[in-house]
């Protein structure tokens, strides 16, 4: 159970400090990309409106992460690791986990987890307390023991029903919300099934077995709805297998560039497998291929903007920032306000280093950190190295407390406000900024 109790540890911080926040202290590998976050949202929001949910308060995280697994966290954040969309075989196996997960948030599992979690600490201390106080008037340290282990053991039953209970009660949910979508539920079946007996090829179990305890009931029961929809065998929504089969394609290049050769063999001619092997020749150090199949892919879809992020992405990473920059313009063109296209974008202009593309990039990294609980750690530094070089010491200061909060640093972010602080005129939104950043720095010490 502790991933279990991890998982509503993280769910709960994310509350408090935000989710990229919590994840980094829960030293949880958070990766952000634009399409895999967009293309699995618009896949979602069917399914986020059949549960009632607004589509734009649900927030989509990429963790990188071998395991088949996916995991809700902070109220309305749902967490995806690269090996769950790895390992699903269609885009209907991840919507059907996905949906589950869903059926998490709608059914308020999260906070009846701390719930439960609570009366089992109870439960294992008052244990405690009357197996020490047994032991006592016994004269029998044995006896205070087993008192213990009793209540721990209970605490321990009671975790194991009420997380089996609320994974059927996610289930039933997430068919219910795929049915009213127009999303055939089979995936759901084929997953659950491939999850349980790689639970009986490994002692240890699947991670997603370990997180979402799997019973022969679940299952059946999941069968039982998928033989009756009438939705069985019907092919998914349009263009879904398509976003599935481009973001799978990408976590092979960015994820297991050595492995592209194997799962695209030259036989294979579709755009997936061109772009997983523009990505790999990337992954591998073999920039001019690696830009000639980006060209190519940009040839063939001259609109598509993560063929240009992925350009000017390499030509970033290579230190070639001015031939980088016209790719992120024509990108953001495509994408308005896209905030993991901004920061890419303002790296570019801080490189030239006058006045106006400095003020320039720090307008960039300012509509990119509109949320700042979402905001990746760069933004922060980025914006701390424009500040600083345009003499604005209380801003440059303000946005790395930022930073080291951001990172857990919290001696350096105290260090930071308190710099802020002094600085930043008495009452402006940027001194107020920081007053709120002391209070977190210092809600622990470190």
């Amino acid at each position: 159970m502790g991933r279990v109790i991890r998982i509503l540890v993280l769910a709960l911080a994310a509350v408090i400090v935000g989710p990229l926040a919590a994840a980094q202290a829960q030293r949880i590998p958070v990766v952000r990309d634009a399409e895999i976050e967009t293309s699995i949202h618009k896949m979602l929001t069917p399914i986020f409106r059949a549960a009632g949910l607004n589509p734009e308060a649900v927030s989509i995280f990429l963790v990188n992460d071998d395991d088949a697994n996916a995991f809700v966290a902070g109220g309305q954040n749902i967490f995806v690791n690269s090996g769950l969309i790895l390992q699903t075989r269609s885009a209907g196996e991840l919507m059907a986990v996905l949906a589950h997960e869903t059926g998490h948030i709608a059914g308020g599992h999260l906070v009846r987890g701390a719930e439960q979690m609570e009366r089992n600490r109870l439960i294992a201390t008052i244990g405690s307390l009357l197996g020490a106080a047994a032991g006592a008037a016994s004269g029998r340290g044995d006896a205070g023991m087993a008192g213990v282990l009793t209540a721990q053991d209970m605490a321990r039953q009671n975790m194991v029903n009420f997380t089996r209970g609320i994974e059927s009660s996610a289930d039933q949910a997430g068919l219910r919300f795929l049915a009213q979508a127009g999303i055939p539920a089979d995936g759901m079946l084929s997953f659950l099934k491939r999850m349980q007996d790689a639970e009986l090829a490994r002692p240890s179990g699947s991670e997603y077995a370990r997180t979402h305890p799997l019973t022969n009931d679940r299952i059946e029961a999941v069968q039982e709805a998928v033989e009756k929809s009438p939705l069985r065998g019907r092919p998914m929504p349009p263009g879904y297998d398509d976003m599935f089969a481009r973001m799978r394609a990408k976590l092979f290049g960015f994820t297991e560039p050595l492995s592209v050769a194997r799962v695209y063999p030259p036989s294979d001619t579709g755009i997936p497998a061109q772009y997983a092997r523009a990505i790999a020749a990337y992954r591998n150090n073999v920039f001019a291929d690696a830009l000639g199949r980006t060209d190519a892919l940009i040839k063939a879809e001259p609109r598509n903007p993560y063929y240009l992020e992925l350009r000017g992405q390499i030509l970033l990473e290579t230190g070639r920032l001015a031939e980088a920059r016209p790719y992120y313009e024509r990108a953001l063109a495509l994408l308005p306000g896209e905030p993991l296209l901004l920061i890419p974008l303002a790296q570019t202009k801080i490189d030239r280093g006058s006045d106006a593309e400095l003020r320039s990039a720090i307008r960039d990294l300012e509509r990119a950190s509109v949320e700042p609980e979402k905001t990746p750690p760069i933004v922060w530094r980025l914006l701390g190295t424009a500040y600083g070089k345009v003499g604005d010491m209380g801003r440059a200061a303000l946005a790395l407390a930022e930073d080291n909060l951001a990172r857990g640093d919290r001696r350096n972010a105290r260090a930071q406000v308190d710099r802020a602080l002094q600085l930043l005129p008495r009452g402006s939104p940027g001194w107020r900024r920081a007053q709120d950043l002391q209070r977190e720095a210092e809600d622990k010490p470190g």
